[in-house]
């Protein structure tokens, strides 16, 4: 019986795999991969699923979940740090709660996070005012059009915000291991994000412990529905569906004097995907007119408004629909055109005539 792929990611949502395989280490991923290669057959590499939304048609090819797993690290006292390597296919989470409880500090801004380690490079996750990209020192790859393992440092990786090269050429990088350095210590130099603060109960700038650091994020996570909860439907999503847009500084002049504006380079701003779509008429909870007052398959997330959730009976259509629809609105009030954060595969917003 062919493999459902809803039953590998957090929307819940895809057809069957015409193949399906685990690789538990990562001579049996690059075989997989390469014998396919070879055929001509189409390979999809899937960490945790939490940021794709796949077709109802499933994927006619070879889907290879990543499985492997190890930790190994080297504390340095004389320079307070930690030099750790970690399996692409250990849990992100998982991870960053590990290394809280060791007292490296650095990734604890990042908890709740779904997915496995190594798609954190390909996207450059980030959340309350931290990057995945500043604690990466090496990012070890399988390269499918040369066929050899190739090893990439920080600046090699073109980081940017929610972009990397692996996501610049998809498909060609498979990640191996993330190696991270970290320093060592529990206490977090400094707070920047205003709400984090806030949840702290400490001032923008001030010093806080790593575990409390944790655990107001997985709380300030909860309350947005981006913690995994398979009882709770605004959690059947892939989190931001949206990335924040950056946009020349005289197309962000012309947004409302209201709309939020930051600094991202030289010429440019970044501002809020999710004020733009709430102020275009999307409130939290919003789905398609069409069905009434009724329980709609798809809908915006009652806890935010750039969660796009399966509510239980959704297919990617239903999805796909609803993404569209407001990514129309968007930019026919304010002339922006939202672009996913998730990977598509075997559908299109594109297709649609929003």
């Amino acid at each position: 019986m062919a493999e459902l792929l809803s039953d590998h990611t957090t929307f819940h949502l895809g057809g069957p795999a015409a193949r399906y395989e685990v690789a538990r280490d990562d001579a049996t991923l690059v075989r997989l991969v390469s014998e396919a290669d070879a055929t001509g057959e189409p390979v999809l590499v899937l960490g945790g699923g939490s940021n794709l939304l796949i077709g109802d048609e499933g994927f006619d090819g070879l889907v290879v979940e990543v499985a492997t797993s190890g930790l190994s690290f080297e504390e340095v006292s004389s320079c307070a740090g930690a030099n750790v390597t970690v399996a692409a296919g250990e849990s992100w989470d998982g991870f960053v709660a590990e290394a809280v409880e060791r007292q490296w500090r650095g990734p604890e801004t990042l908890s709740g996070i779904p997915g496995k380690v190594g798609a954190v490079p390909i996207q450059n996750v980030g959340a309350y005012g931290s990057e995945v990209s500043q604690y990466i020192v090496r990012v070890r790859t399988w390269d499918r059009q040369e066929g050899r393992q190739r090893t990439f440092f920080p600046f090699e990786c073109r980081f940017g915000y929610r972009n990397s090269m692996f996501k610049e050429q998809p498909g060609r990088w498979i990640i191996l291991d993330v190696s991270f350095q970290f320093l060592l210590g529990d206490l977090l130099s400094s707070v920047r994000y205003q709400q984090l603060a806030d949840k702290l109960g400490i001032g923008p700038g001030e010093s806080a412990r790593a575990p409390q650091v944790r655990q107001a994020v997985l709380e300030l996570r909860a309350g947005k529905g981006m913690v995994l909860d398979p009882e709770d439907h605004d959690t059947w999503s892939a989190g931001s569906f949206f990335t924040n847009p950056v946009l020349p500084e005289a197309v962000a002049a012309a947004l409302p004097e209201g709309a939020p504006r930051y600094p991202a380079g030289p010429g440019e701003v970044k501002t809020s995907a999710a004020w733009l779509i709430e102020h275009a008429g999307f409130p939290k909870g919003w789905h398609l007119p069409r069905f009434g007052s009724g329980e709609a398959p798809a809908a915006l997330s009652g806890k935010h408004t750039l969660a796009l959730t399966n509510r239980g009976s959704a297919t990617t259509a239903d999805v796909v629909e609803l993404a569209a629809r407001i990514r129309a609105g968007v930019r026919e009030k304010y002339g922006v055109t939202l672009v996913p954060e998730p990977t598509l595969i075997g559908c299109s917003l594109d297709d649609r005539l929003d």
